[in-house]
């Protein structure tokens, strides 16, 4: 489990797909949001890499943080994952700079997840920058988009069981808590909360 909801929050827009694209214009957030490309891919290892730290640094010794961010974020990493045909990265973009990044992957769910065609949300990232600007309901609103383009009729999440402003955000969105997930950060054995939701 790679979720961790930044900050990694982490999660009237109206969302186009054509060509293998997907742009959003938002108003009042000025972001728009779209399918990732391969060229994104260094500065996604940077903003994944910089949230997850800024959250979870204060909650874990810098030799686990070091060796998660190492295993889980660089350039070569993030271009794996945007090229994985189970996988899909949409990312939120404003004035050049990364403003938030979602990915949904496809495979087993957990067995506490119901539902016959689940879809796993990997990560939910929006910088701090722009919390409260209604930047994360659009994101989940693409999120939702793409989930059911690729069939899934139930999304579900890890989030750490000691992240409330993440839980409370999905709660929101719908996400019930269904049961708990080991989560290993470096060398750290960690309790994460699973939520799911059925795609309406």
């Amino acid at each position: 489990m790679n979720h961790r909801p930044a900050s990694p929050l982490a999660r009237g827009t109206h969302i186009v797909q054509s060509t293998g694209t997907m742009t959003t214009e938002l108003r009042p957030t000025e972001a728009a949001i779209r399918l990732a490309l391969l060229s994104d891919a260094a500065r996604l290892a940077e903003f994944g890499a910089r949230t997850f730290a800024e959250t979870f640094g204060s909650d874990n010794t810098p030799e686990d943080m070091a060796l998660h961010l190492a295993r889980t974020f660089g350039a070569a990493q993030q271009s794996a994952e945007i090229d994985d045909p189970n996988m899909t990265t949409i990312v939120a973009e404003s004035e050049g700079r990364l403003a938030a990044f979602a990915q949904l992957r496809t495979g087993p769910a957990p067995e506490s997840v119901a539902g016959t065609s689940p879809i796993e949300l990997l990560r939910f990232y929006v910088d701090r920058a722009w919390h409260g600007r209604g930047l994360a309901r659009a994101m989940m609103a693409a999120v939702d988009q793409e989930a059911t383009r690729r069939g899934a009729t139930v999304i579900w999440l890890c989030v750490w069981e000691r992240n409330e402003r993440a839980k409370a955000f999905y709660r929101k969105c719908g996400y019930v808590d269904v049961g708990s997930k080991v989560f290993i950060l470096g060398t750290d054995r960690q309790t994460d909360r699973v939520f799911s939701r059925v795609i309406s």
